[in-house]
């Protein structure tokens, strides 16, 4: 721990906690009580515990009025803490601090690290290797598929993947470790027994019966626009490194780049086109030296981990009707259905009846009346 500052100086900047916290029963009902704050910040309520040398006295200093705000005495005076364990058991959740063994010492890299945290699920193994991938929420077809393919092909790998459980990016690589029977890690903006968005409201249950579920946020505190950007910070800090699929600037992307850079995490990006919005952080980032991926082959290259050789123009990856297959194994770029018809040959009729039954099953998409496979569609049996 850095301790080389004391406490009071404005400089004072320390890792970790003070000794001692969190460990005995009264220090561990104050840290619960500690964690159900919402007027203060973690980087705050980090650098109090290490002036009053513990979660009972910072917990006692916001009481007196030392410390904390109004809001916060008045919400002190009103919350219970065997109601709050009643809420965290309903849901299956265990309360972690600092002091015990399942809590990341990865996360203790934090300049404000989470004074305690709320898990759901499978405990949080120290010896996995977790990448993160984070991107737009809002994201094109392509980059969901991007990040369904990477969040599968690490799933495979044995690699746990962490992401934020927000739709787009997020929720399509949790889906994809859990389509590959894999591990992942879902950090939630929200309570832990908060399921949101609602749109993720079933896969985070489902993460939670295969993977893990986790929150600084005691039960019942709702999503708001500022614990997003707190959020991110954890889904870094519980990784090895990040991937960036899509993302315009200004994002939530951008955020956790940041926090990836502080903590000393290798940053991946996946380029896109120059024309799109979603591509400006990966482009930037890649402008910036990270490492460019074009999929997961490359990332798992770059981890060290053995990516399956593809072969140059694999057969389909499921059984198919003889038309739908000539067309799919013909289909190797973005192509219209006449020249395609011409390349084969076959009658324009049965290439068109062909592309739209392909992409009836998922396995080509069209754009600007192109044909293209799709990346569900494009992966070979090995």
């Amino acid at each position: 721990m850095n301790t080389s500052l004391e406490p009071g100086d404005a400089a004072f900047a320390p890792t970790g906690w003070p000794t001692g916290f969190g460990v005995d029963p009264e220090e561990r009902r104050a840290v619960l009580l500690l964690s159900t704050l919402r007027g203060i910040t973690p980087r705050t309520l980090h650098r109090l515990c290490w002036q009053e040398d513990g979660a009972s006295s910072a917990l006692s200093a916001i009481r007196a009025g030392r410390a904390g705000s109004d809001g916060d005495r008045a919400h002190l005076a009103g919350v219970d803490a065997d109601a709050v364990m009643a809420a965290a058991d309903a849901v299956e959740a265990r309360f972690l601090t600092p002091d015990d063994a399942e809590y990341p010492s990865s996360v203790l890299q934090l300049d404000d690290p989470p004074v305690a945290l709320y898990v759901r699920g499978a405990r949080l193994a120290a010896d996995e290797i977790r990448v993160a991938i984070v991107g737009a929420r809002r994201c094109s077809s392509l980059g969901g598929e991007i990040a369904h393919d990477l969040g599968r092909r690490l799933g495979s790998a044995g690699v746990c993947v962490v992401s934020g459980a927000a739709y787009g990016i997020d929720a399509s690589s949790h889906r994809g470790a859990l389509d590959a029977g894999g591990r992942t890690i879902a950090v939630l903006g929200s309570g832990i027994d908060v399921g949101y968005p609602r749109s993720s409201a079933d896969l985070i249950e489902r993460i939670a019966q295969t993977g893990s579920v986790v929150s600084e946020y005691a039960p019942g505190v709702p999503a708001e626009p500022h614990r997003f950007p707190a959020r991110n910070r954890i889904v870094v800090a519980l990784s090895s490194a990040l991937v960036v699929a899509e993302g315009a600037a200004l994002s939530g992307s951008r955020i956790s780049v940041d926090h990836a850079l502080d903590l000393g995490r290798e940053v991946f990006a996946v380029p896109g086109p120059v024309t799109s919005a979603l591509a400006e952080v990966p482009l930037a980032l890649i402008r910036d030296g990270a490492t460019m991926i074009r999929g997961a082959d490359d990332l798992l290259d770059d981890l060290g981990l053995v990516a399956p050789t593809r072969a140059e123009n694999p057969e389909p990856p499921i059984e198919l009707p003889e038309d739908e297959r000539l067309v799919w194994m013909s289909l190797l770029e973005s192509s219209l259905p006449d020249a395609l018809a011409n390349a084969i040959p076959m009658p324009l009729s049965r290439t068109v009846a062909a592309l739209t039954r392909l992409e009836l099953r998922g396995l080509v998409r069209s754009t600007a009346g192109r044909f293209e496979r799709t990346l569900s569609g494009a992966q070979a049996r090995v």
